[in-house]
């Protein structure tokens, strides 16, 4: 029989490393997250119960019916009735903040892969290895670089969730039709005019539905991040796992159900718009 492979003695050993030369950056990283976290939650409560449910309903009907709005206002009354409406927005600003991140991340990196197959190459597997470990491995380093609480919860989500936004902007952008680029480049475009004006509108649709899944993605991560600290819904289905509490876990996992119906057709509903958008 071969040893043993030191791997854990080999992670442990980067994870030290960057906790003491990086963890300034750390610092400054989980002050910026709690610091969007908190401002989101803030202006969230900060808006009255009914108002938001008429806006968000408002809005549902103008991505789409009557249906969807009545939908979207009876889930919010029920969720504000069961008692979970200041976690339901507890947690929306949890997934905001994850969604917000991975975008700003995700999609020039999608953008890069397009323009690069070296670099589409070499961030394919990584991306591979980001969806496929457990989710509760990246909590480890999480807590071990930014502490208990929200921040931990808000990175796992972004690793877990920004490989779609790559991926389908990669996609997108590629799918574009070969002819409109070769008439941009006819006309003199140049490279950041023919990706702003032309690749990236057609692509659209495609990073959307990309922005969908990392929502929905996030979304999943709030139970689990609660066990780390994190505030929301998602502590309340853990209290009631521990304490076997099947209603108070079967009310609050329908709050979770209905945000992410909400915040699921509304993203899709977008997406349809700009497909129309494109078509015209």
């Amino acid at each position: 029989m071969f040893p043993k492979i030191p791997l854990d003695e080999w992670v442990e050993n980067a994870v030290d490393f960057l906790e003491t030369y990086l963890s300034g950056l750390f610092n400054v990283v989980s002050v910026l997250i709690e610091s969007i976290v908190n401002g989101f939650a803030a202006f969230f409560h900060w808006i009255p119960a009914l108002a938001f449910i008429v806006l968000a309903a408002a809005l549902a009907y103008y991505l789409g019916r009557w249906k969807f709005a009545a939908f979207t206002a009876i889930g919010l009354l029920l969720i504000d009735n069961l008692g979970y409406w200041d976690n339901t927005l507890d947690t929306l600003a949890l997934v905001v903040t994850a969604a917000l991140v991975s975008v700003v991340i995700g999609v020039p990196l999608g953008i890069w892969c397009a323009q690069s197959d070296r670099v589409r190459g070499a961030l394919t597997p990584l991306l591979d290895f980001m969806q496929t470990m457990p989710a509760f491995v990246y909590l480890i380093p999480a807590v071990t670089f930014f502490g208990l609480g929200v921040v931990p919860g808000v990175i796992a989500s972004v690793i877990f969730a920004v490989p779609p936004t790559i991926r389908l902007t990669n996609l997108g952008i590629r799918q574009v039709p070969e002819d409109l680029a070769e008439a941009a480049d006819a006309f003199g475009s140049t490279r950041a005019q023919k990706l702003f004006k032309l690749q990236i509108p057609l692509a659209m649709p495609s990073i959307m539905t990309g922005i969908n899944q990392t929502i929905m993605l996030s979304l999943s991560m709030v139970v689990i991040a609660s066990m780390i600290g994190a505030q929301g819904i998602g502590a309340d289905v853990y209290g009631a796992v521990t304490q076997i509490k099947t209603g108070q876990g079967f009310e609050a996992g329908l709050a979770i159900v209905v945000l992410a119906i909400v915040l699921d057709r509304m993203t899709q509903n977008i997406v349809k718009k700009k497909r129309r958008g494109s078509n015209v």
